[in-house]
């Protein structure tokens, strides 16, 4: 137990790396923050702060850290509009060659390099093969497609 008392910096560092591990598996951002309060926990324990001290360094930054860097980290990483230069997203507004005619329930266009089902918004005219189209949306794994004017 003394050697313990003697080394708690070390004893910091091990409860940093389980919290750091536990936020691998949950990917919430709490426990990653509570890992910011172990480590200050630990630079406290490094230059001999009393334990007491310590503890309320740690518990301080990782309220800190919870309070305003996580949600701003949340909100980063939950956006929408961050996103939608990725995926499915990323091909709203790209232009497609038609491939077979595009009507209001079938046709395929070739967008990205790959061939997509497509159709066009009710009440559009329809897309004859070789024209291009701009991609409106996408519904699922279907494009809708206007005609190029």
């Amino acid at each position: 137990m003394e050697w313990i008392g003697d080394n708690l910096w070390l004893a910091w560092l091990v409860l940093a790396l389980i919290l750091i591990a536990i936020e691998a598996a949950t990917v919430d951002f709490v426990f990653v923050m509570l890992f910011g309060g172990a480590l200050v926990g630990a630079a406290a324990a490094a230059v001999g702060a009393p334990v007491m001290l310590q503890v309320i360094a740690a518990v301080v930054v990782a309220l800190l850290l919870i309070g305003v860097v996580r949600p701003i980290i949340k909100r980063q990483f939950t956006n929408p509009e961050d996103s939608a230069d990725i995926g499915s997203g990323a091909l709203t507004g790209r232009m497609a060659r038609v491939l077979e005619t595009v009507t209001e329930t079938d046709g395929r266009v070739r967008l990205a390099g790959e061939t997509w089902s497509a159709r066009v918004p009710d009440g559009a005219p329809e897309c004859e093969p070789g024209a291009e189209v701009r991609v409106l949306s996408i519904d699922g794994a279907t494009a809708v497609v206007t005609q190029q004017i």
